[in-house]
């Protein structure tokens, strides 16, 4: 097992990370990335070849130290993120913040720090955006603003970086807690079967991962099949 490739997954506690996690195991192994050590134990204890890699990517000095111990990196996957959304005229300061220090701020940070070894093995980024990084829609500024500015930061590093690959991914709505979260704000019923399934975003992670090396896929869009 420990020629398999290496995947560094942020975000991996639950949702599309998790997921993620789950699908790159049969073919990589893991770093699982995440805020919850506790969490990422129990993930990683499920699958042949992972490991917890606890992580606050706004703790700068913490992330500089775990980085610096990664000398080769076939995979990162940023699939960490937060949402806080709200109008022009009500989102506050540090609704903007929040979104840009987690979902901008900290894969630019995560990124560079691990260029060295995304380089030593000709790696490949991934990005997990989101529809609101294609179209804003009232309501969602800071979110889809984060959405927008890491989208122009991943074709940045594509033509910055020729011996990478790097594929963003904008899911339509998904099915998870943060989900979750936004429906009982909009105060409307949560009913799943509207939503994509995280699986269904990882099944899309995996295929860009494993396309054939002459292969760059750039930009994957999902959307959920039932009426959001």
């Amino acid at each position: 097992m420990a020629d398999l490739p290496l995947a560094l997954v942020t975000g991996a506690t639950r949702g599309i990370g998790a997921a993620t996690a789950r699908a790159l195991a049969p073919t990589h192994r893991l770093l699982l990335g995440g805020r919850d050590a506790e969490a990422l134990g129990e993930l990683a204890g499920t699958l042949p070849e992972a490991k917890p890699w606890p992580i606050d990517l706004t703790d700068t000095d913490a992330l500089e130290t775990a980085a610096a111990e990664i000398g080769e990196l076939d995979v990162l996957v940023h699939s960490a993120g937060v949402a806080r959304l709200g109008t022009v005229e009500t989102a506050t300061d540090a609704d903007w913040r929040a979104n840009f220090e987690v979902n901008v701020l900290g894969v630019v940070s995560l990124t560079r720090l691990l260029l060295p070894a995304l380089r030593a093995s000709k790696g490949h980024v991934v990005v997990i955006n989101s529809g609101a990084g294609q179209n804003a829609r009232p309501g969602w500024g800071p979110y889809a603003a984060s959405k927008f500015a890491v989208r122009a930061f991943a074709d940045s590093l594509r033509e910055e970086e020729s011996a990478l690959r790097v594929t963003s991914i904008y899911p339509g709505r998904t099915d998870t807690e943060m989900q979750q979260a936004i429906v009982a704000d909009e105060g409307r019923e949560y009913e799943p079967e509207r939503f994509l399934r995280p699986e269904s975003v990882a099944a899309a992670v995996f295929a860009a991962v494993s396309a054939t090396s002459d292969a760059h896929p750039t930009d994957v869009t999902l959307r959920p099949r039932g009426l959001v």
